[in-house]
């Protein structure tokens, strides 16, 4: 079904065109075109069609829809809402007026009369009218009631039939023609990188209201948000951190990757207000209490944590923390959770908020299995769900929807086709770096791309390899493309995305390595390799999304709409 527009806006003020729309959506053959919010002049006149009813074979309809309750009184229509009723002009001759205004624009638009079957209705979403009711001028079919929105595709049909000015049912290419002129489509010249700016606004707008969720469990002091890619865990993350720090509580915010830790300093360096009393790795502020910065994995997941242990027990009370908040919380060592808990003031009643997707547990520190149980570290944490993705568009969430869970609801706009390079395993590297030069020339900015590698670094990435605080810096700068690896990108994201699946150290990890890479894109992802491979670590949804995907040769100066077989 084409609706104009796509999703209508209806704010509080218009909740029974929205009970009515959605009826009709929900009953009506595919063919129907079903338009909100239809404004028409006639002459110095002007006109709303609230739900207009373009119906192919049938004809057309134009409803005026009223909320409340509705009455009439010696000829006289009534309203009534919370301050008692009040009179409104009769909500037929508006529904008429509008139509026959709405008749004189097409046909000056298409040069041709509008002669197919048109009935003006009036919908009343909360109040019944008794089938045996009518009115002079207003035959009860026109009026459709609660019960009527039941079976509204059959009203409808027998209303336009039966009630209708004209003769004629409306031909599928009139009905087209009429719905080119409602679309009103304008195709403005814009660059890649101004398009993506617009998006993005929306999507951070979509993430701030997220804060209703930090509104509504402001009174849980140990809670866990367990959201998919994109849910805007990071944004509420650093919220929170900011409420607490506000109400003078000491807060620690805590992440493990060092990407993440430059990020969640930098939104911190804005803050005029009070500012957490540590904002980083976990590893930092083990350093920062006197433990020694050894080596090895084993040191870090096993002696650094039991180390600060014991030194958190002798931190006087006025160094020790109030509240403790953790962003990519799976990506902590269960051991890490223990010595973070006894630098609170307060280990069993202290303030946790661990902000954590079980799915992207690319570290494999995190036995999602154990979801719950004993060996859970934040079994004893209040379980907050976050469902919706708001950081990527529709077609690049639809790509890792298979990876994000059942509730996994995309809200971000629809954006542009996810490309597929394919090309081998060896060449994804050489490849993935001619698709930065093509998108450079298609308009697209140096700083709006990010090349992430699945398996072996880019060599921009090498340079690199012994300063990274300089690597880091550059990327939040935000002045030139940047160069990393999945592991390190996770909590980050930039506009575009060239996803280079160069190969994998461990196939058991790949669907999580997948599951990161493909949702860090704003805007625009492409991904480059072997579909066989990609295939095999991502599973049977990811292939079903690589058939949706848009071939892409970066070489050419254009993009075939075939998809793969």
């Amino acid at each position: 079904m084409e609706c104009i527009p796509d999703e209508p806006m209806f704010d509080d003020g218009h909740l029974a065109e929205k009970a009515v729309w959605d009826a009709l959506r929900a009953q009506l053959p595919d063919d129907v075109v079903l338009a909100h919010s239809v404004q028409v002049r006639h002459g110095r006149a002007e006109h709303e069609i609230d739900i207009l009813v373009l119906w192919p074979g049938v004809g057309l309809a134009a409803i005026e829809v009223k909320g409340g309750l509705i009455s009439v009184e010696h000829g006289q229509w009534y309203q009534s809402d919370r301050q008692g009723p009040h009179r409104i002009e009769s909500p037929i001759a508006q529904s008429q007026s509008a139509q026959h205004a709405f008749k004189m624009w097409v046909t000056g638009q298409l040069g041709s009369p509008l002669v197919s079957r048109f009935a003006y209705m009036a919908a009343f979403p909360y109040s019944p009218v008794p089938r045996d009711w009518e009115m002079n001028g207003v035959p009860r079919p026109l009026v459709l009631d609660p019960n009527d929105l039941a079976d509204v595709s059959e009203r409808l049909r027998a209303a336009i039939e039966t009630q209708a000015q004209g003769g004629s049912p409306l031909a599928p290419n009139y009905a087209r023609r009429i719905a080119r002129l409602l679309s009103g489509n304008l195709e403005a010249e814009a660059t890649p990188a101004l398009t993506a700016l617009e998006l993005e606004d929306h999507q951070q707008q979509l993430t701030e209201r997220q804060k209703v969720l930090l509104d509504s469990s402001r009174s849980i002091a140990r809670a866990r948000f367990v959201g998919g890619a994109g849910s805007g865990k990071t944004w509420l993350a650093v919220e929170k951190a900011k409420r607490l720090a506000k109400e003078g509580k000491r807060v620690g915010l805590f992440c493990y990757n060092k990407g993440l830790a430059a990020h969640l300093r930098r939104q911190v360096d804005g803050w005029r207000q009070a500012k957490p009393v540590f904002v980083g790795e976990f590893h930092d502020y083990a350093v920062s209490l006197g433990v020694p910065n050894g080596s090895g994995q084993a040191y870090f997941d096993e002696d650094m944590p039991a180390l600060m242990k014991g030194l958190a027990v002798d931190l006087p009370p006025e160094q020790k923390l109030d509240a403790i908040v953790i962003d990519e919380a799976q990506d902590f060592a269960p051991l890490w959770w223990e010595s973070l808990l006894a630098c609170l003031k307060d280990p069993d009643r202290g303030e946790i908020y661990a902000f954590m997707d079980e799915r992207q547990n690319v570290y494999g520190r995190w036995d999602s299995q154990s979801a719950g149980t004993a060996l859970d570290p934040t079994a004893g944490l209040v379980t907050l769900h976050i469902d919706e993705n708001l950081r990527n568009t529709k077609r690049i969430a639809q790509t890792f929807k298979g990876f994000a869970g059942k509730h996994f609801a995309p809200r971000g706009g629809d954006g542009l086709p996810v490309r597929l390079v394919s090309c081998s395993t060896e060449d994804a590297l050489d490849v993935a770096g001619d698709c930065v030069d093509a998108l450079l020339e298609e308009g697209w900015t140096n700083n709006q791309i990010a090349f992430l590698t699945t398996k072996n670094r880019h060599p921009v990435h090498k340079d690199f390899e012994n300063n990274l605080s300089a690597y880091w810096t550059a990327f939040h700068d935000d002045e030139e493309e940047f160069y990393g690896h999945v592991l390190g990108f996770k909590g980050l994201e930039r506009s575009v995305v060239i996803l280079c699946v160069n190969g994998f150290k461990d196939m058991g990890r790949a669907a999580e390595l997948l599951y990161v890479g493909l949702s860090r894109a704003r805007c625009l992802l492409v991904v480059v390799g072997d579909p066989v491979l990609i295939a095999e670590a991502g599973g049977p949804e990811l292939e079903r999304a690589m058939g949706r995907m848009q071939e892409w040769q970066p070489q050419l100066e254009h993009i075939t709409e075939t998809s793969i077989p």
